[in-house]
């Protein structure tokens, strides 16, 4: 697995379409993947500082595994199939390690919320490279 970090978000208006990019944190491969304009926005007002009256989905679900002592340990995006991301949320409790399934753009706002480490599996740049 490589471990990732979010380097920007692009929002391109003419094509409709909102792109993460994410950087090998020790290295130079990117990994841009498409996301929602919902998701988009989310990631952007998190890192701008913005904090809503009221929570918005992805603060609901941090606040949801902190009162039910979990722990965002970690986001793995693990698979490549006809162009869509898979991922999975690595939750950590006091007894064991919860696997649930995600879209990429959900996993990636909750990691950059809770601080967690970000891995994309070495399948995935595999994959990509044999579709460029």
């Amino acid at each position: 697995m490589v471990e990732m970090e979010l380097t920007r978000i692009i929002i391109d208006e003419e094509k409709r379409e909102q792109v993460v990019f994410l950087k090998e944190k020790n290295g130079t491969r990117c990994l841009p993947i498409v996301i929602g304009i919902n998701e988009a926005a989310s990631i952007r007002m998190h890192l701008n500082g913005f904090v809503a009256p009221r929570p918005l989905t992805h603060d609901l679900m941090c606040a949801m595994l902190d009162n039910l002592g979990a722990k965002l340990d970690r986001v793995v995006i693990d698979k490549l199939v006809d162009n869509t991301f898979y991922a999975k949320l690595y939750l950590k409790t006091q007894s064991s390690m919860k696997i649930i399934d995600a879209r990429p753009s959900d996993s990636i706002a909750l990691a950059v919320r809770t601080k967690s480490a970000l891995f994309v599996n070495e399948e995935v740049f595999h994959k990509l490279s044999q579709t460029t």
